[in-house]
Order: C-alpha cells, then sequence, then structure tokens
C-alpha cells in the first residue's frame, strides 16, 4: 500500500445534504450584526411567552358617571306630583268666605274631606314654619330668608352628593331625587305664597293628631329614609390596583 493513499492526508472532511447543521456556529442578524445571546434566532426581536404575559397591559375600565337625565327625570315627577297636589288642595279645601246678600261677609267655612273616619282628612293648613312648625312664631324677615337658604343649601349638597354615587348604592340613587324634588316643592310654596301648603292630616287618636303634611314632605321622608338604608349597607370591598396604562398595570399570567 502507497504511502499517498493513507487517511492522515485526507485534510478536507466533506459533510452530506443531510448533514446536521453545527448549532455552535455563530448565526448572523439580517444586517450583519450578530443576535444577541439567548434569543431565538427564528424570530428576530421575540419575547419569551412569560415576558409577553408580563406585558400585556390590563384594559381601561371606564369611570362610572351617575345619570343626571335620572336625577332631573325624578325629581320634576316628584315636584309636580306636589305642586299639582297643593292646586287641588288650595280650589278645594281652603276656607271661603261665607256671603249672604244682604249683610257683610259672614266667617269663613272650614272645608274637609274625611277619607278615614276619626284617622284621616283632608283639611287645608299654612304651614309658615319648618317641619313641625319650627320658627312658625318668628317674624317674616327672619324666617323666610332662612328657610330659602336653607333649601338651596340642601339642593347644593344633594347634587354634589349624586356625582360621587357609586353604581351599588340604588337605594341613594332614589333617595336623593326624592328629597330634592320634595325640597323644590317646599321651595317653591315659599317663594310663592311665604308659606307652605299641607292639606293631610293623620288622626291616631282623639287626642293625638299628626302635624299636617302634603306630598313633598312624603317624598323627603321616603328619601331621607332610602338616604339611611344606604348609609347601613355594607360597602363592597374595592379593588386594589394601579390604574391601567401606567408602568406596573400588568394583567396576570393566570
Amino acid at each position: 500500500m502507497s504511502e499517498d493513499a493513507t487517511p492522515r492526508d485526507a485534510a478536507v472532511e466533506t459533510k452530506g445534504a443531510d448533514a446536521e447543521p453545527d448549532r455552535s456556529a455563530r448565526v448572523d442578524a439580517p444586517g450583519g450584526e450578530p443576535l444577541p445571546a439567548g434569543q431565538p434566532d427564528d424570530e428576530p426581536g421575540a419575547l419569551s411567552p412569560e415576558e409577553d404575559a408580563d406585558d400585556v397591559v390590563a384594559p381601561a375600565v371606564p369611570a362610572y358617571r351617575p345619570s343626571y337625565p335620572f336625577l332631573i327625570g325624578v325629581s320634576l315627577v316628584t315636584l309636580a306630583a306636589d305642586l299639582g297636589t297643593k292646586w287641588w288642595a288650595k280650589d278645594r279645601l281652603e276656607p271661603q268666605a261665607l256671603t249672604d246678600l244682604a249683610t257683610a261677609p259672614r266667617p269663613l267655612a272650614l272645608r274637609k274631606i274625611e277619607v278615614i273616619k276619626d284617622h284621616l282628612n283632608m283639611i287645608f293648613a299654612k304651614n309658615h314654619g319648618g317641619a313641625w312648625g319650627i320658627l312658625g312664631d318668628e317674624s317674616e324677615a327672619i324666617r323666610r330668608p332662612f328657610f330659602l337658604l336653607i333649601s338651596l343649601a340642601a339642593i347644593v349638597f344633594i347634587v354634589s352628593l349624586y356625582r360621587k354615587l357609586h353604581p351599588s348604592q340604588v337605594a341613594l340613587r332614589w333617595g336623593l331625587p326624592l328629597v330634592l324634588g320634595g325640597a323644590l316643592g317646599n321651595l317653591v310654596d315659599r317663594i310663592r305664597y311665604g308659606y307652605v301648603v299641607d292639606f293631610i292630616q293623620v288622626r291616631f287618636t282623639p287626642e293625638f293628631v299628626w302635624p299636617t303634611f302634603n306630598v313633598a314632605d312624603i317624598a323627603i321622608v321616603v328619601g331621607v329614609g332610602l338616604m339611611a338604608i344606604d348609609m347601613f349597607s355594607p360597602r363592597r370591598p374595592a379593588v386594589v390596583g394601579k390604574p391601567s396604562g401606567t408602568p406596573g398595570a400588568k394583567a396576570s399570567a393566570g
């Protein structure tokens, strides 16, 4: 065997077409620069699934805005019911002078509608004061500006409180417009007449008669009751987290 045929002289190693590529070889990026270490070479710039999950931003939740048409609508319905019933009471129940063709007007005739005998009557009354006749004996110069300011302050407070409503506060959402409508009804009376028209009289016993009231008073009492229910109702736990769109507001991978 000649010396030229020995394997030692085979300096070049050939590889077939099916040979597995050498993974230790450097792979260049399309621009000719080497890819960063640890980055998959099949998709330049791709992130791992874990990094993708961390970079997903949670969708922004729209802020809750209470319905002002609902506030205005319920308040106007309450106001219309109050003013309508007061107009009826003033027309049908206000005492009228008894006249005689030959003499001057005689004393006023009391007009009353008995709904439930000895318990519920419709009778006209003028309330110059507040609830249960508070400040009713004060002069008009003190009483009228005081109740006007109180009514305006109550309206401002109700509207500002309605702006901060939470979706779960259903009782408060109904209570505030009822109070607002009732306050507006009594405010209109004070501006128009200088007193509030009352016409509903409840008699529990022959000796105990509840102070005469009107539809506005009923709406205010029901509204305050709903506000009290909301106050003592358990609150839903708030979701603690960073606002969406800021660094760290990421959706959890699970």
